[in-house]
């Protein structure tokens, strides 16, 4: 296939940054979106040129690390991360665009890379449970009940890929955040910062700058993991709940 790429190159956060466009050929169906990068990056490094940067590690759908925008889609038009996207997805000839997310919380670092240490801030507000439990208990020492634990482990899935974020039209976080909290706080084990998890997380969030949730839907849409849109309402009522007791 022979696709033209129509890039964001951003030299660095305070530069300006422009749309450039690229020809890449030979590029097989089988191929993943980031190995079709790479392709270019190559074609660009041998021509003297500065290669695209944009995030990845695991390449497994695992990390959440390679965040962009294809065609206005976040992660593209399959509902999956950026690396397991495949080219089988595009026709010969097609224009594809290119972006990294758009939020004012994940400011532009260069290229397609974004800062999403505004994630790390937001876990770090309460995303944990920090009642010291030494060596590992029984697996059965502490009784679950199974439609907790289906639920715990359902948003437990967040990779904190930021595809909610950019999807939003106000750039709201919620939906990565009610899946950090539900995660936790349905467990016996977070039972005992239920309140001020909620509390401290949620105001973190909007400290960053996050925008605020109108119920659109369009996170649940795209992210690759299926957290449902349930997850939020529930963060609303742990956070009305925190909020009568007084936390």
């Amino acid at each position: 296939m022979r696709l033209t790429l129509r890039i964001w190159r951003q030299s660095g956060p305070d530069e300006p940054g422009s749309m450039r466009s690229y020809e890449v050929d030979g590029i097989a169906p089988e191929m993943s979106f980031l190995e079709m990068l790479d392709t270019l990056n190559e074609e660009l490094i041998l021509g003297g040129d500065e290669p695209v940067a944009f995030d990845h590690d695991c390449r497994e759908g695992i990390c959440g690390a390679c965040g962009m925008v294809i065609n206005g889609e976040a992660h593209g038009p399959d509902r999956t991360t950026t690396c397991q996207l495949h080219m089988r997805h595009f026709k010969d000839g097609d224009t594809v665009d290119i972006e990294p997310w758009r939020a004012s919380a994940f400011p532009v670092v260069k290229d397609l890379v974004v800062d999403r240490s505004a994630f790390d801030r937001v876990i770090g507000a309460g995303g944990f449970v920090s009642a010291p439990t030494g060596s590992a208990p029984e697996a059965h020492a502490t009784p679950v009940p199974k439609a907790d634990a289906d639920t715990a482990f359902e948003h437990a899935e967040c990779i904190g890929c930021g595809a909610c974020v950019a999807a939003c039209p106000n750039g709201s976080a919620m939906l990565f955040t009610s899946a950090k909290v539900v995660h936790l706080n349905v467990l016996p084990q977070g039972a005992p910062e239920r309140e001020s998890r909620v509390l401290d997380m949620v105001e973190t969030m909007d400290t960053e700058g996050f925008g605020g949730c109108t119920n659109t839907g369009m996170c649940t849409s795209v992210c690759p993991k299926g957290i449902p849109l349930s997850s939020i309402s529930t963060m609303n009522r742990e956070y009305l709940r925190a909020m009568r007791k007084g936390i």
